[in-house]
């Protein structure tokens, strides 16, 4: 059995570069000060190069009492399939800026969260991104107090913390006003919650409908917005008993990409088109979803990376300690779903 080989250490790479272990130490820690020649410098990484030397970071971390590591807890984001984006803006200004992330998902475990604190503690991480699957008003685990921490995709209930978060509301206006500069007006609104629910999602991007369409100077038909839960048969039902009534809509803006394809089944079950009879704009620009519809659904994106990143940004800036709360722009994704008003009521009703 071959033997394993052994890591190279650090006085074997001032050997091979011909200079003390300190020079090699400065050189490696960045801190000679204009101490060490540019021409010692480059034979001490040239010597780090062909040897495969590789810093003890452990070591490292408790002589500078920093580890480099960013703590990154979650609810359900690992296992979520648009949402793990999150963690993917994370990690790559973490490689830009020579950080690591050490990254946790505990189900939303009471348990399970205090353990994840206490083993960032434990590595001394510079900071702590927690992380939401959802947009939500939350608290955070105590253990978290004496730790910069930013919350991302979420709120802290209590504005402890900072917080970075979809900016629900331009969202819901962005995708009302496309309609409207598309020339309807009569605009219907298929909602991901209850009325009662305190959900920021559904509030925001309802109230956003509701200013574009004061903007434009059209009178809201509260009849033409319903509620459901965000899911493709809410969206079914929904649209099947809007576009059934003798004055139906010419538009309607779903609360998210699964209740906009179940008004695409509404629709080809009335013998409907999208867009063609009757124009549909989703949110989440579901990334499985969105572009493969027929027509492909035109949307509102939720900005995981770039919320991601600037939650970074705030631990790496130092500027934690003010509980700042940060809506982040959520784009309008333009595709085929909406045209011009049609006449798709004489069609439903012939």
């Amino acid at each position: 059995m071959a033997r394993r080989s052994q890591a190279v250490t650090m006085s074997q790479v001032a050997a091979q570069a011909g200079v003390s272990q300190a020079t090699v130490s400065l050189v490696l820690n960045n801190v000679d000060g204009g101490r060490v020649a540019d021409e010692t410098r480059d034979r001490v990484m040239l010597a780090v190069e062909q040897l495969g030397y590789r810093t003890n970071a452990f070591a490292k971390s408790l002589r500078s009492g920093r580890s480099g590591m960013i703590g990154f807890i979650s609810d359900e984001v690992a296992s979520s399939p648009f949402a793990g984006r999150l963690l993917k803006g994370a990690q790559m200004l973490a490689w830009e800026t020579g950080n690591v992330i050490l990254s946790v998902d505990t189900f939303d475990d009471p348990d399970l969260q205090a353990a994840a604190v206490d083993m960032m503690l434990s590595y001394r991480v510079a900071g702590v991104v927690y992380a939401s699957m959802y947009h939500r008003n939350l608290e955070l685990p105590p253990g978290l107090e004496g730790v910069p921490t930013v919350v991302v995709n979420a709120q802290d209930r209590n504005r402890r913390f900072a917080s970075v978060f979809p900016d629900e509301e331009g969202g819901g206006y962005a995708a009302t006003r496309h309609l409207i500069e598309a020339g309807h007006e009569r605009i219907a609104m298929i909602n991901i919650q209850p009325p009662v629910s305190d959900l920021p999602a559904g509030i925001g991007r309802l109230a956003g409908y509701h200013r574009a369409l004061a903007e434009a100077g059209i009178e809201a038909d509260p009849e033409l917005v319903l509620y459901g839960t965000g899911i493709v048969e809410d969206g079914l039902a929904l649209t099947t008993r809007l576009m059934t009534r003798d004055a139906p809509p010419t538009a309607i803006f779903c609360g998210n990409d699964r209740t906009a394809w179940g008004a695409y089944r509404a629709l080809e079950a009335l013998g409907l088109r999208p867009a063609e009879d009757c124009s549909i704009v989703g949110f989440d620009n579901h990334e499985t979803l969105a572009p493969y519809l027929d027509p492909g659904l035109t949307t509102v994106e939720l900005p995981y990376e770039r919320m991601a990143r600037r939650a970074l940004e705030i631990l790496l800036d130092g500027t934690t300690s003010d509980p700042q709360r940060i809506p982040i722009e959520c784009a309008l994704i333009a595709r085929d779903s909406v045209s011009t008003p049609s006449t798709a009521t004489a069609k439903v009703h012939r």
